[in-house]
Parts: C-alpha cells; sequence; structure tokens
C-alpha cells in the first residue's frame, strides 16, 4: 500500500509515521498492494489531535477520521473504524452475489477478534416530496435554521444547480454543488 502522509499545524515525527504504517498496513489483507492511502494529523486548539485516513482502490474510497487527545488514539481509532467499513463492504458484496468474497491470503490475514454484531441491512422507509424553489446561498442558510434540519435541498438562483447545504461537524456549514 502507498502511504502518503501530510501535517496540518504540526510536524509529522517518524515514530508517529511508524506507528501508522504499522496500523495501516494491517489493511493490506484487503486491499492489496497497488492501494493508495492518505494520512493527515491535525493539531488543533484545545488539545485535539485528529487522524485523518483515506483508502482508495479501484474505485472504492474508504475514510475515517477521529479526535481524541492522543495522536496515537486517534490513530488507533480511525483504523479501527476502517476496519469496519471493510467488513461491511465485504458483507454486502457477499450478498450482492451469493458468493462469498475473496479470501485473503494467508500472508496478509489479520489476527484473530472478537466477534461483532452485523448491522441490519438500511432501506428506504420513507420517501418525501417537496418543490425544489430558486434560493441564494444566504437564503437557504436562514431556511436551514429555521426548520432545524442538518441539511437543506435548494435550487441555487445564482448557478442554476440543485445544491444541498449542510451542517458540518464543527458547526460551520457546507455546500455540495454538481460539477455539470
Amino acid at each position: 500500500m502507498n502511504i502518503k502522509y501530510y501535517g496540518r499545524f504540526m510536524d509529522v515525527t517518524e515514530s508517529l509515521q511508524d506507528y501508522a504504517d504499522k496500523k495501516i498496513k494491517k489493511l493490506d489483507w484487503f486491499f492489496g498492494p497497488d492501494a493508495d492511502a492518505q494520512v493527515k494529523f491535525t493539531l488543533e486548539r484545545a488539545g485535539k489531535n485528529i487522524a485523518e485516513i483515506t483508502i482508495t482502490h479501484r474505485g472504492m474510497l474508504f475514510r475515517a477520521e477521529e479526535t481524541t487527545n492522543d495522536m496515537y488514539a486517534s490513530v488507533d481509532k480511525a483504523v479501527d473504524k476502517l476496519q469496519g467499513q471493510i467488513r461491511r463492504h465485504r458483507t454486502k458484496l457477499d450478498k450482492k452475489f451469493r458468493s462469498p468474497a475473496p479470501l485473503p491470503t494467508e500472508a496478509f490475514l489479520p489476527p484473530e477478534e472478537p466477534a461483532v454484531e452485523e448491522e441490519p441491512e438500511r432501506k428506504v422507509v420513507k420517501v418525501k416530496r417537496f418543490q425544489v424553489k430558486p434560493m441564494s446561498v444566504d437564503d437557504a442558510i436562514m431556511q436551514l435554521e429555521q426548520l432545524g434540519h442538518s441539511f437543506y435541498l435548494f435550487d441555487n438562483a445564482d448557478t442554476g444547480k440543485v445544491c444541498v447545504l449542510y451542517v458540518r461537524k464543527d458547526g460551520d456549514y457546507g455546500l455540495l454543488e454538481p460539477e455539470n
């Protein structure tokens, strides 16, 4: 696996790189040597240490981000989250094709872990239809705050495209806008 390290508001030490390398290499059993991983370490005020790991392989994207008071613990939690995503992905593949996903080779088998409860399959239980009105981003922010929702779908009057406005974890807003 090709791994690139980035530090934001900090220098990435060699020991931190080695530690993250050792943890992420455990995922080789699923991805193999041709996967690409990006690890971003962020040190924020108030002692928050954020580890963000993004792995791309054959069109698949796996991403995990964890925040703790210790960067090493953040790496551990992010890798654990990635392992859960991989397990769910493999289960979906097994169900979709009704044949087991390819088993990892002996050299790349992960250590035995305790049994984890399988999450139930999710399905659409409600469909809501509404009119998408043209408005500015500022008007959409006002509507989002008035409704108390975490996202809002609207027709951007400036670009003429359907956009999604959402509230980010840090409290700021994000805007999803199609490219074409």
